[in-house]
C-alpha cells in the first residue's frame, strides 16, 4: 500500500492475472489513400500472363467453361473496376463503393440481418447522405448480389419436385437445392496469389516428425493413390479433395422438424494449417427441406459428380497458374 509493488514481481498472466495496462497508441493523422483490397481481388480474377503474346483472351471470365469471355461479361469487370476505384463520397480516399458494399453484407450476415431490414438501413443512409450531393451508395441489396455475382460468389438453384405439390394452382418445388459451382472456384485458387503457391504444398512441404501424420500427404491411402494413378500424381497441380456432409436444424429448435444438409469440400493441397481452416473450407451443396435427404443424398449431389467427372475424365479446364505464370 505505501510502496507499491515490488519491481521484480513476475506477472502471472498465465493464470488469468491481467497484464500490466498498454500505453494508448498513438494517432497518425497523416492518412495516406490505400489501393482497395477488391482491386487485387479483380487483377487476380481477370489475370492474364506476360508471356501472352498474342493478348488471347484467357479463363477471365469467372464462371464460364469457354476460354473466350463474353463481350456482356467484359462489361461487368469494367463496372466493377470502376466501382472498385469509386469514391464512397467526395473526398473519400480510404473507402470506395465496392468496399462499402463488401463490409456492409459482411454486416448483414453476422449479425442475421433479414433482406429488408437491410434495404430500410440502404435506405436510411441515402437520405443521410444523399446521392445528388455524389454520394456513391447501392439502392438494395439486390443490387449488392447482383454486383458481387460477377466475381463469381453466386449460386445455381435447382428445383426438386419429387412428389407433386401445388399451391394456389401452381406446381410447386419440394426442395430448393443450392449449388455452388466448384469449377470456377479451384480455378480461382491458381489465380490468387495468395493461394496458388499454397496449392503445391502438399509436394513441397516436408513432414518435420516422419513417424506422425501431420497431412493427408503422410498416410498410406495417399501413397496408395499415388502409386494406382501415376499420371495424376505427376502433377502436383492436380487436385485433391475431401467431402464431407452433415445435417443440423437452422432453427435451432430439436422439436421443429426441419433440417439444412450442407455439404462442404476440403483442399488437400494446402498445407495442414490452411486445409482445414473455416476459410478454406468449400461449401459447394445446401440441401433444404423437411427432412433429411437420407439415402437420396446422392440425387443432389449429381451435380458435383458431374463437374467431378469433367474433371477426373481428363478433359481438363485450362486455367492460370499465377505462381508460375
Amino acid at each position: 500500500m505505501r510502496q507499491g509493488w515490488d519491481p521484480r514481481y513476475k506477472i502471472w498472466v498465465e493464470h488469468d492475472e491481467p497484464a500490466s495496462p498498454t500505453p494508448p497508441p498513438v494517432i497518425d493523422n497523416t492518412r495516406q489513400p490505400l489501393m482497395s483490397d477488391m482491386t487485387t481481388l479483380l487483377n487476380d480474377l481477370s489475370y492474364i500472363p506476360l508471356n501472352n503474346e498474342h493478348n488471347e483472351p484467357t479463363q477471365g471470365d469467372i464462371g464460364e467453361t469457354s476460354n473466350e469471355p463474353t463481350q456482356a461479361t467484359c462489361n461487368e469487370f469494367e463496372e466493377l473496376y470502376a466501382t472498385a476505384n469509386k469514391e464512397l463520397y467526395p473526398g473519400c480516399d480510404y473507402v470506395t463503393r465496392l468496399d462499402f458494399m463488401a463490409k456492409f453484407t459482411y454486416f448483414k450476415a453476422k449479425g442475421r440481418l433479414t433482406d429488408s431490414i437491410f434495404n430500410e438501413m440502404l435506405e436510411f443512409f441515402q437520405n443521410v447522405f444523399p446521392i445528388s450531393k455524389g454520394f456513391k451508395l447501392p439502392p438494395s441489396y439486390y443490387a449488392i448480389k447482383k454486383t458481387f455475382k460477377t466475381t463469381g460468389l453466386g449460386y445455381e438453384s435447382i428445383h426438386a419436385y419429387g412428389k407433386t405439390v401445388t399451391r394456389r394452382g401452381k406446381k410447386v418445388p419440394k426442395k430448393v437445392l443450392r449449388y455452388f459451382p466448384i469449377i470456377p472456384r479451384l480455378q480461382r485458387l491458381y489465380k490468387s496469389c495468395h493461394t496458388a503457391k499454397d496449392m503445391i504444398w502438399h509436394a513441397t512441404g516436408k513432414c518435420t516428425e516422419p513417424d506422425k501424420m501431420q497431412h493427408p500427404v503422410d498416410g498410406g491411402t495417399w501413397k496408395k493413390f499415388d502409386t494406382k494413378y501415376l499420371d495424376f500424381e505427376k502433377e502436383p497441380r492436380n487436385v485433391r479433395l475431401g467431402l464431407v456432409a452433415d445435417g443440423f436444424n437452422p432453427f435451432g429448435n430439436l422439436s421443429q422438424a426441419y433440417s439444412i444438409w450442407p455439404v462442404i469440400l476440403t483442399t488437400y493441397n494446402l498445407p495442414p494449417w490452411l486445409c482445414m481452416k473455416e476459410s478454406s473450407f468449400m461449401l459447394t451443396l445446401v440441401i433444404p427441406g423437411p427432412k433429411s435427404p437420407g439415402k437420396d443424398i446422392d440425387v443432389y449431389l449429381r451435380h458435383l459428380i458431374e463437374d467431378l467427372k469433367v474433371l477426373w475424365d481428363r478433359k481438363c479446364v485450362e486455367t492460370i497458374d499465377v505462381a508460375s505464370g
